[in-house]
């Protein structure tokens, strides 16, 4: 239902240095899902109130960030994480940056696929599989 795949969102910096941001790609359909229900698959798989890092993968390329294509995405990201803020839903608060999608660059090709082409090693078993099994406990009718 989400085809994705993982990239790096690249801004120049002195000396030609590039920050980047790992992320996912994803083109969906709103008939099959909203807007709306793909911020609460974001905020529910990952902890947007980690500043540049999630669980022990630290930098900035670990952000928590949304990139919009249409000031309609802006307005509606804005909005959950002002609802998420007011209901108190994390303890700490939300770091996620909304920012205007600029442009994407697919990842190497040996990260394409990734989890699939290597699920049995530590990291995708300790970090990735649990992510994995979260999203499908919660949001099992999106997944086909």
């Amino acid at each position: 239902m989400f085809p994705a795949m993982p990239a790096d969102i690249r801004k120049p910096r002195l000396m030609k240095k590039f920050q980047k941001t790992l992320v996912v790609k994803i083109e969906y359909y709103p008939k099959a899902v909203s807007y709306e229900g793909l911020l609460s698959v974001f905020f529910y798989i990952h902890n947007p109130t980690m500043l540049n890092r999630q669980g022990d993968d630290i930098g900035e390329q670990y952000r928590s960030i949304i990139l919009y294509t249409n000031e309609n995405q802006k307005l509606m990201a804005e909005k959950f994480i002002k609802e998420l803020e007011e209901s108190k839903a994390y303890a700490d608060p939300i770091v996620t940056q909304i920012e205007a999608f600029d442009k994407f660059y697919p990842a190497e090709d040996y990260h394409q696929r990734y989890f699939i082409k290597n699920s049995t090693v530590g990291y995708c078993q300790i970090v990735i599989a649990p992510k994995i099994k979260k999203l499908a406990d919660k949001f099992k009718e999106l997944l086909k």
